[in-house]
Parts: structure tokens; C-alpha cells; sequence
């Protein structure tokens, strides 16, 4: 008996830009603040940077051809704005907009719909210099890129991500530092998630004054799977911060029009709030067609006191994290699928209207090559068998899931883990660059081709 999944089911895979693509320096790209937060010692284990990565820019054919051979229906992938818009203002790049261009034709050549995200926390480095996304004027220029993007690639691309994961893109950025541009300032933390909700919001809209009206707009978020420690107040409360600043203090702009009043409350000794101005809000709740969810583990937090520089600006002085039980990945991530079930069906009774995407998830192994050349990754497996089958439970109970994309695609440049961390689905020897499927990548196939888990 087989785990089927709906009719018109996307399977997927995704990927980033600065991940994977390499061409660091080519045909007019300029650095992202990952360039630069990689160049700085003690920022990226061993020294390591996307210069050369899974080099998918001179590879794309033959990655898209592997695609293909997987039977994947979906791609998602993101652009590189310093490729597009080097400066982040001004006209773009033809020869940048043309690998994007021929990446969409590859992949419909090949009967894959292209997935595109504008932003994977690849910032052009300029607009850094400026200020970054602490300045509302950097969500101004995101609409402006992402108005140039639509125009080259919408009559290809069906599907558009304003922004992936903004929470890392705030808090890991600016809060705890761990992430380019690798600042340490709770408030100038706080002002760049605004300022992000804003760039999605300006950037839907720019969209949509150009794609046909038939694309879906989405966004994706790295929603929190929160457990608190006991049922003690104090372990209540700490649960109830880290879902405000994790979960909720996205999740209310955007589909609510309102800025969470305890997270307001929560960080009042760190800002105002005054960089919020009259009509954003309205801005950012705009409708899009799809929210995508990226998932790989749950937290468990209880009162205490975490470690500072934090991510958690309002939380660090009442909440610790704890270690949640059972088995765990190389990232040292604990596998618990039904983190997924519960995220889910949370969004099914808050968001009843809005289809979701699990738009990432995934686990990374120590995974190596054998004599023979092949890559057992038996643990992947069972990592993904698990989340698909809480996905399954998931839409077997009412959740509009309408598709998945596996994280990821190719071993790759692992942001501040250099490339010690293997995600993929597909072996990349980084020395030659040779491409070498995996089980996974094998079993997954098998899935797409049944539609479903075999059970």
C-alpha cells in the first residue's frame, strides 16, 4: 500500500545562489555581503567562500539535465541580485539576466517549472555600505530589482519568492552576528526585520504590475516549531517570546496588517518601533498566492538565560534553548518530523485561506564516496521518508500542502560552515566538481515516480 499524495503534487528541489553558482567575479557581478563576511577571518570555517562553490554557473545544463532524470516537477532557485543589479540600484545586467533566462528555458525544455526566490540573503555589498536592511531605503531598492527581474524572466517564471527566510536574514545578520553582514545590534536587528516585511510587500506589488496575473507570488519563512519546556508559566512565557520574534513577528504583518503587541511590548527597551511608518503594514498584508515553509527541527525553550550576542532580541535575558531528544544530524539538528505535523496543522487553523509549500527540508550527513564511487546515505533517507510522511498526515488532516521541496539539490557552500556540511541529494567532489547522485537522490526519484511513500 502506498502514502499517495494529491494529484498536480509539485516535487521539488531547491537550491541558492551564492551556494551553488560560483562565478563570483564574472560577467559583471560584484560581491555580496556573503563575499565579504566569507573573506573575513574566523567568519566561515576554514577560510572557505562561494568563489568557485558547486560552480552551477557553468554547470547549469547538466544540472538541470539531473533534474530531469530525477523526474522533478519543480526547481526552486534563487537569483543573485549583485549578478542582476551589481550596485543594487540602476539597470541591470544583461549577461546576468541571461543565465537566469536560459536556466528557465532549460528547465521548461526539460518539463520543470522554474521557482524563482529574488532574495537569499545575498545582498550587494554597496547597498550594505549604505546601511543595509536596518534602512528603509534598501526595501526600496528591492522593488526596484525585483521590478527588473519580472520584466526579464516573467513570461518564463510562474512562480515567485519575494524572500527566503527573512528571520535569518534579521536576526542571524544583525542580531547574533553568525550570518553576513555579521553585525551585533538588537535594534538595528529589529529595524531590518521591518524593513524586510516591507521589501516582500513593495516587491509583491512591483510584481504584480508586471507578471500576468495568473503567477503566484509567495514568500517563505523559516517558521519556529516552539515546545516548551513544561507547562510552568515562566516555561509558557519563554515559548510565547521566541514565537514572537519567530514566528509571529512575520506572520502578523503579513497576513494580519499588525505589528505583535507583546513582541512590542517584549523589546520595548530596545526600540520605539518608530521606524514602522503609517501604510506600511497596509503594504506588506497585501495577498499572495502561497506561503512556503522551511523546516528541519523543533526548539524546546524554557526559562533561563541564553547566550549573548542573541537572535532573539527581547528574549536572551528570560529564555534558554534545551536540547530536544532523539537522534541528530551532522548540523547537531534533532530529527523530529512531527515538528513539520505541528507547524503544519498551526497553519491550517491560523491561515485556513493560504495554500502552503514546504518550500525547504532536509538534513545534512557525513556522507563520502565509496571505492565504487557511490554515496549511501541511509540516515538521509529515513530523515526524509519521516518528514513526507508527517506531510502526508499532514494534508490527510485538512492542511493545504501542495508541494515539496527537498533541501537540497547539490552539496554546497553551507554559509558559515563552509563546505564541512553536505545537504544534498547529489555528491559534489568540490576538487573536480564531478556529480554523483546519491540513495537519496535515488529513493526520491522513486517517490516522485510513484507519487508517494511506499508503506
Amino acid at each position: 500500500m502506498n502514502a499517495l499524495f494529491p494529484d498536480g503534487f509539485r516535487w521539488g528541489a531547491a537550491t541558492a545562489a551564492y551556494q551553488i553558482e560560483g562565478a563570483a567575479a564574472e560577467d559583471g557581478r560584484t560581491p555580496s555581503i556573503w563575499d565579504t563576511f566569507s573573506r573575513t577571518p574566523g567568519k566561515v570555517r576554514n577560510g572557505d567562500t562561494g568563489d568557485i562553490a558547486a560552480d552551477h554557473y557553468h554547470r547549469m545544463r547538466e544540472d538541470v539535465a539531473l533534474m530531469k532524470e530525477l523526474g522533478l516537477t519543480d526547481y526552486r532557485f534563487s537569483l543573485s541580485w549583485s549578478r542582476v543589479q551589481p550596485t543594487g540600484r540602476g539597470p541591470a545586467v544583461q549577461k546576468g539576466l541571461d543565465f537566469y533566462r536560459g536556466l528557465a528555458d532549460e528547465l521548461l525544455d526539460a518539463g520543470i517549472r522554474p521557482v524563482a526566490t529574488l532574495y537569499h540573503w545575498d545582498l550587494p555589498q554597496e547597498l550594505e555600505d549604505a546601511g543595509g536592511w536596518p534602512e528603509r531605503a534598501t526595501a526600496e531598492r528591492f522593488a526596484e530589482y525585483a521590478g527588473l527581474a519580472a520584466e526579464a524572466l516573467g513570461d518564463r517564471v510562474t512562480t515567485w519568492t519575494t524572500l527566503n527566510e527573512p528571520w535569518c536574514s534579521a536576526f542571524l545578520g544583525y542580531g547574533s552576528g553568525v550570518h553576513a553582514p555579521g553585525r551585533t545590534d538588537d535594534a538595528a536587528a529589529l529595524r531590518a526585520a521591518h524593513h524586510l516585511n516591507l521589501a516582500h510587500g513593495l516587491a509583491a506589488r512591483a510584481l504584480r504590475e508586471v507578471v500576468p496575473a495568473s503567477a503566484e507570488v509567495s514568500l517563505t519563512l523559516n517558521l519556529h516549531a516552539i515546545r516548551a519546556l513544561s507547562d510552568a508559566p515562566e516555561d509558557r512565557d519563554a515559548a510565547r517570546r521566541i514565537d514572537a520574534v519567530g514566528n509571529r513577528i512575520f506572520l502578523d504583518p503579513v497576513f494580519h496588517g499588525r505589528l505583535p503587541a507583546d513582541l512590542v511590548e517584549d523589546t520595548a527597551h530596545i526600540t520605539d518601533w518608530s521606524f514602522v511608518r503609517g501604510g506600511d503594514l497596509e503594504v506588506i498584508s497585501a495577498p499572495i498566492d502561497s506561503l512556503g515553509i522551511n523546516y528541519y527541527s523543533p526548539s524546546v525553550v524554557g526559562a533561563g538565560v541564553s547566550e549573548s550576542p542573541s537572535p532573539w532580541p527581547g528574549a536572551p535575558e528570560r529564555v534558554r534553548f534545551l536540547p530536544a531528544p532523539g537522534p541528530r544530524t551532522a548540523m547537531d539538528w534533532p530529527v523530529d518530523a512531527d515538528g513539520l505535523y505541528e507547524l503544519l496543522v498551526r497553519l491550517r487553523d491560523e491561515l485556513p485561506e493560504v495554500p502552503l509549500l514546504i518550500t525547504e527540508n532536509g538534513a545534512a550527513y557525513d556522507d563520502y564516496a565509496d571505492p565504487e564511487g557511490e554515496v549511501h546515505d541511509p540516515e538521509r533517507v529515513a530523515y526524509l521518508d519521516a518528514h513526507l510522511a508527517a506531510a502526508h498526515r499532514a494534508i490527510a488532516d485538512g492542511v493545504d500542502v501542495r508541494g515539496y521541496f527537498l533541501w537540497s539539490l547539490l552539496d554546497n557552500f553551507e554559509w558559515a560552515y563552509g563546505y564541512g556540511k553536505r545537504f544534498g541529494m547529489v555528491h559534489v567532489d568540490f576538487a573536480s566538481q564531478r556529480r554523483t547522485p546519491k540513495d537519496s537522490a535515488r529513493w526520491y526519484a522513486e517517490v516522485i515516480r510513484r507519487g508517494g511513500l511506499a508503506r
